[in-house]
């Protein structure tokens, strides 16, 4: 039986992660970034494309428990037998100069004999590495990579059917550790880590990290757990925030909507930011804008949604057919065509990213504000275009609400920077008047007064849950008899299991792909934002007590979630989703208790 996408745990070393499954396998992991290619890909795939499982001998399902050490990215793994139980502690420390993969396996009672089965698959599971021995070590090599496996000295490993073996016994207070190391195959072996230190290292980083949150109100656990999971989605060289470590986790099983997350999108700019700032992470929220800033220089036309770790530009997309796709979901893509698009929102994103970044006291970066002028003055003209929207819909361009209100955004934040600054010097009448303009252009044509909602695009009758952003971003006030009216019809109309759909996905979709999804986290995350705007503050803390009991047992949320089959859907772990309990929980119950 396929392994559900909430079986898994995240572990990484904020450059790369890797999935650990219930049954003691890691099946993901890239290496040596998040997008390289992945060296174990069962995930996408089976046994035979990459992967390593540590559990006792003859055990055929899922451990006994698991959890994360409180406050850390170390994961542990469980098992009872009947002869006693066993203990298997993943980590990847933050690196030195190469990536570790750290699994050590320590006897808690009696005497269990455990099993280790390292399938190394390079390139996406798809070549099997020429395996030697040297200095005690299994090296495997194949092209560019190469992977050191180290393991205790008392430990025989050996080869058998493409794979490295393992079989010892441990009894109360014995541990044994094992050691992944990968480095390019033109050079010599990196310094050895010690994994016992490792281990000590780790658990302190990061709980030291975790004592920096300024949030101590309802589910503190849960919003700490969410805000590691960014930390180690940063790219820790650039400070880019990959939208997810995976990529054709599908939005429906058996489906075709499988997508690479393993980039940084714009769209993600303000909320990251301002969760970071408001749980009191300045140096992450710093780093951030610093890789925005990076990203988006150049001509204000060639503005991207997406961007790789350190700012690259092409991101092409393929299909790797020799993985059969997660639960027979294919195809398993790689790269991200949608980096093609036009969508007028990022501009919007990045214009409210830095206003916020600026009122929080980020420092000051002297070409900051010319760049934001190069983008008013394209938006000048640009904003009349259609585009493909945030959804980054693949069935044509269109005049959708959310984009316009963007544009909207960025005109209004450029006016109130001038505002607020006297000595900076732009446009003030111009970006005044722009602004109006938008907003009268999208009261009359992307709203319905029949039936007393905005709409996803001009004309349309389909709804979109990103006009509930509306209200957050200050384009109408919250009691607005408009925006209560769209609160409540996207609620009636894409409601589903008690969460929300992103757009209408019946037949009338516009995305131009076939099948349906399930509910997208962070739109009903929007909602509970909505209700407690408009005063429901009850039903939105309702809510969100529901969605957080939709995080897997070691408090992972993915991108979707089927309300049917209460499973788990999309890329894993997802930050967006994240994003949104972090800044819903801020929203509901941080007042004092924040920063």
């Amino acid at each position: 039986m396929h392994p559900r996408i909430e079986d898994y745990a995240l572990i990484g070393d904020e450059q790369t992660a890797a999935l650990v499954g219930r049954d003691g396998s890691v099946d993901w992991l890239c290496l040596p970034r998040f997008d390289s290619g992945a060296c174990f890909a069962r995930l996408l795939g089976d046994e035979e494309n990459g992967h390593w499982r540590i559990a006792p001998k003859g055990a055929t399902g899922p451990c006994t428990r698991r959890a994360y050490r409180p406050d850390t990215l170390v994961l542990d793994t469980e098992w009872d037998t009947p002869e006693g139980s066993v203990r298997v502690t993943d980590l990847m420390p933050q690196r030195d100069r190469a990536p570790d993969l750290v699994r050590i396996v320590e006897g808690l009672s009696g005497r269990v004999t455990v099993r280790s089965t390292l399938r190394l698959r390079f390139d996406y599971g798809s070549i099997v590495p020429w395996m030697r021995r040297s200095d005690g070590h299994r090296v495997a090599v194949a092209g560019p990579d190469s992977a050191w496996l180290r393991s205790e000295p008392a430990v025989r490993t050996w080869g058998e059917d493409f794979g490295t073996h393992a079989e010892f016994t441990v009894t109360e207070g014995e541990k044994v550790a094992f050691v992944l190391t990968w480095h390019p195959s033109h050079q010599p072996r990196p310094p050895l880590v010690d994994p016992y230190e490792a281990l000590a290292h780790s658990v302190e980083d990061w709980q030291v990290w975790a004592s920096r949150c300024r949030y101590d109100g309802p589910h503190r656990d849960a919003v700490v757990r969410s805000l590691i999971t960014l930390k180690a989605l940063t790219y820790a060289p650039t400070g880019g925030i990959v939208a997810a470590p995976t990529t054709s986790l599908p939005e429906e099983p058996g489906g075709v909507r499988n997508w690479d997350y393993r980039y940084c999108w714009l769209r993600d700019s303000t909320l990251t930011l301002g969760a970071l700032l408001t749980a009191g992470y300045l140096e992450e929220a710093e780093a951030w804008r610093n890789w925005l800033l990076r990203a988006v220089a150049g001509n204000p036309a060639d503005l991207q949604i997406m961007y790789g770790l350190a700012g690259e530009r092409r991101l092409p997309e393929y299909e790797l057919a020799w993985l059969s796709g997660f639960a027979g979901s294919a195809p398993v893509r790689i790269g991200n065509d949608a980096v093609e698009q036009f969508q007028l929102d990022v501009y919007g994103e990045v214009m409210d990213s830095l206003s916020l970044a600026r009122h929080s006291g980020l420092s000051a970066k002297p070409h900051m504000w010319a760049l934001q002028c190069a983008l008013m003055e394209f938006l000048r003209t640009a904003w009349r275009q259609p585009d493909e929207g945030l959804w980054e819909v693949r069935g044509g361009r269109r005049h959708f609400v959310h984009s316009k209100v963007m544009v909207w955004v960025a005109a209004d934040r450029a006016v109130r920077t001038l505002e607020e600054n006297p000595t900076l010097r732009g446009d003030l009448d111009g970006w005044r008047a722009l602004r109006d303009e938008v907003h009268r252009e999208v009261c009359e044509k992307g709203y319905d007064p029949e039936r007393n909602t905005f709409t996803q695009s001009y004309g349309s009758r389909e709804l979109d849950a990103a006009l509930l952003l509306i209200p957050r971003v200050g384009f109408l006030p919250p009691d607005d008899p408009r925006v209560i009216g769209t609160i409540d019809a996207v609620r009636a109309e894409l409601g589903e299991g008690g969460f929300l759909r992103r757009y209408s996905a019946d037949g009338t979709t516009v995305d131009g792909l076939p099948g349906a999804e399930g509910t997208f986290l962070v739109c009903s995350f929007w909602l509970a934002d909505a209700l407690h705007m408009t005063g429901r503050t009850e039903g939105a803390r309702e809510l969100f007590e529901r969605l957080v009991g939709l995080a897997n047992d070691v408090g992972l949320l993915s991108e979707e979630y089927d309300a049917v089959s209460g499973r788990q859907l999309g890329n894993f772990p997802q930050a967006f989703s994240h994003i949104g309990l972090v800044h819903t929980a801020l929203a509901l119950y941080g007042g004092d208790r924040a920063g």
